[in-house]
């Protein structure tokens, strides 16, 4: 199975562990499961870092491009048939745009969800697939 990190499980997994539950961590450390991390991600940590929505421990934005290369994740990018395709994605009761976006990337490129947030459970129907 291969996996897209929300942003949250991407802070914690370079920052402070404890915060991901135990059977989160044996799938993210396992070196057989393929592990991907969104620019939309990164866009995410910058923009709510400079509105002062996030607050980082000893990292800033800047740092997370080589965090994730030194986890071992993949970088996945948006390509410009997902950003013409994202109108597709019904909206629901979850709005956020950056979440929607990872969401759209997890069902086109067939990924698991690493995220602690259920309100994506709307999207299963869809074939959203979603771990915590």
């Amino acid at each position: 199975m291969r996996y897209l990190l929300d942003t949250h499980t991407l802070i914690w997994a370079t920052s402070d562990r404890t915060r991901i539950p135990k059977s989160t961590l044996k799938v993210l450390s396992d070196p057989v499961n393929p592990m991907y991390v969104s620019v939309i991600s990164f866009w995410e940590i910058s923009l709510k870092f400079k509105l002062g929505k996030i607050h980082l421990e000893k990292v800033t934005p800047d740092d997370f491009l080589v965090l994730s290369k030194d986890s071992g994740f993949t970088i996945l990018g948006i390509t410009p048939e997902e950003a013409c395709s994202y109108y597709k994605l019904p909206l629901k009761k979850h709005r956020d745009p950056f979440d929607r976006m990872l969401i759209w990337q997890s069902l086109q490129n067939n990924l698991t969800l690493i995220s602690k947030d259920r309100g994506l459970e709307e999207y299963s129907n869809l074939g959203l697939k979603r771990i915590w």
